[in-house]
């Protein structure tokens, strides 16, 4: 039983979510081109108004800790370990894949796809994600990883199974995958401090902290720094 701050900054979505007993009392969000470094002290500023509380009632800190973008992970990291810091308070850490399956999984959206498997994606570069795979009782089969997509993508799987796919990730896989009738696509679905609720609620109640001097995000690749506009290739 716990009052907890959300961040989630993994992809273009800039969202803080605020929760009492593992119910939303607050959220603030935008999907927008990484805006967190502008935007996310606002909205936690924001969130702690609406819900008439000040950050020091809060009794932890959660956050998303990717697979994702590198610079969102790190601010939304950043701002979290500093917000433990200065309230002395413990860190959550909440794999972004899995609170989107989550999501996916327990909404009536989800369920009116009647699909076994769900593929939660985030778009990485080109034609590739970060993606993993869960069963209908949200097991792991296929560990998080960083997959180039193409028309032989997840073959077995689909020879058996019908596999949901959502996530920014899965919109530009769409036309190469869904040629497979067992390929079924979501294209409602982004990471959001609201999905995290339930998991930073379970996280709390066990116990499971993160070190706060020392915790990473699951950046899963390392940081490749894009070309100027006008520079040489």
């Amino acid at each position: 039983m716990a009052i907890i701050l959300n961040i989630e900054s993994a992809t273009t979505v800039c969202s803080v979510s605020l929760a009492k007993d593992g119910h939303l009392l607050a959220l603030k969000e935008i999907n927008g081109d990484y805006s967190h470094a502008e935007n996310l002290t606002l909205f936690i500023a924001d969130v702690c108004q609406q819900a008439h509380l000040q950050l020091s009632d809060v009794d932890a800190i959660a956050v998303s800790k990717g697979p994702g973008s590198y610079t969102g992970l790190r601010i939304g990291v950043s701002t979290a370990k500093g917000l433990c810091y200065s309230l002395n308070k413990p860190l959550i850490a909440i794999n972004t894949l899995f609170s989107m399956t989550q999501d996916v999984a327990l909404s009536e959206v989800g369920g009116n796809h009647s699909a076994t498997l769900f593929c939660p994606m985030i778009d990485a570069r080109r034609m590739e994600v970060y993606c993993a795979i869960y069963d209908a009782e949200l097991k792991c089969i296929k560990e998080t990883a960083a997959e180039i997509i193409d028309e032989n993508s997840f073959a077995e799987l689909l020879s058996k199974n019908k596999l949901l796919f959502f996530g920014d990730g899965a919109f530009k896989c769409c036309e190469v995958l869904s040629k497979n009738k067992n390929a079924l696509f979501l294209d409602t679905i982004v990471p959001s401090a609201k999905s995290m609720i339930m998991l930073s609620e379970k996280a709390f109640n066990e116990k499971k902290f993160e070190d706060v001097a020392y915790f990473e995000p699951f950046y899963l690749k390392d940081f490749v720094a894009g070309k100027k506009k006008g520079e040489s290739q």
